[in-house]
């Protein structure tokens, strides 16, 4: 039997609005010719204005959608984005820990860009002891990669290094929320430091699902073969075109656009 294509798996929340979350994983999976498998782990109501209601998905439905997965679909690489409470991540690091060949893309879903906090403090701890040592990289932004490293510093370098330094995993720590005309993400694997660069893109459309889809891209990247170097420099592509490409689907309202990468 041939696999004519290998798959991706998102773990995260659904975005009623179909700009974030699932939605703009299994986009980026799709612009990167990869079949995109799914596990629900939250429904929302939202559009790009925030966030009205929030289902949690119960845990043994969740188990469940991973069982129907995993080992069946040629899963080469998965990224997981907002796991809201400890039990839902203990649930899902340990089904993950039966498949050590699948690389994993933790994006620590943790801080909204309005500064509010989205898990609760014991789902961050078992976040940080049970999914993020998975991690084949792990994606922060820069809120989030302080509050891990308990450091209050825009240093991405310092941080990333800190972070790696914490957990034994590799760190890219993502500068959207930074300042100036270039937006930097850097990369530290435990040995060399990679500064990732594109300019800032001044009034875009949309830059909703941005975070998740740079962990999707990263994934699709892992999934089909790139080095971790290559794969940062390759989400961080898909990510600058989704915003330069932006458009209107709405009153105000906006979406990433689709930039094929394969």
């Amino acid at each position: 039997m041939k696999i004519v294509a290998p798959c991706a798996l998102t773990i995260a929340g659904s975005d009623s609005g179909g700009n974030a979350g699932v939605q703009a994983d299994l986009r980026a999976f799709h612009a990167y010719g990869l079949h995109g498998c799914t596990v629900f782990a939250a429904l929302t109501a939202q559009n790009p204005f925030g966030v009205s209601a929030i289902h949690p998905v119960p845990i043994d439905f969740v188990e469940a959608e991973l069982a129907a997965v995993l080992g069946v679909y040629d899963i080469r690489a998965l990224k997981t984005g907002m796991l809201a409470t400890p039990a839902l991540v203990s649930a899902v690091a340990a089904k993950l820990k039966a498949y050590p060949k699948i690389a994993k893309v933790i994006d620590p879903v943790m801080i909204a860009t309005s500064g509010a906090r989205l898990i609760e403090d014991k789902a961050v701890q078992a976040l940080e002891a049970e999914l993020l040592p998975q991690a084949a990289i792990m994606t922060p932004n820069l809120m989030e990669a302080r509050f891990l490293a308990k450091r209050e510093t825009d240093d991405a370098e310092e941080l990333a290094r800190a972070l790696c330094g914490k957990y034994g995993v590799p760190v890219l720590v993502k500068g959207g929320h930074g300042q100036g005309g270039t937006s930097v993400d850097v990369l530290f694997d435990g040995r060399e430091v990679l500064s990732c660069a594109a300019p800032r893109i001044e009034n875009p459309v949309s830059t909703h699902g941005t975070g998740c889809s740079l962990a999707a891209a990263l994934a699709a990247e892992l999934a089909l073969g790139a080095d971790l170097a290559a794969a940062v420099k390759g989400a961080k592509e898909y990510v600058y075109n989704a915003i330069k490409d932006s458009y209107w689907v709405g009153k105000n309202c906006g979406v990433l656009g689709f930039h094929r990468m394969r």
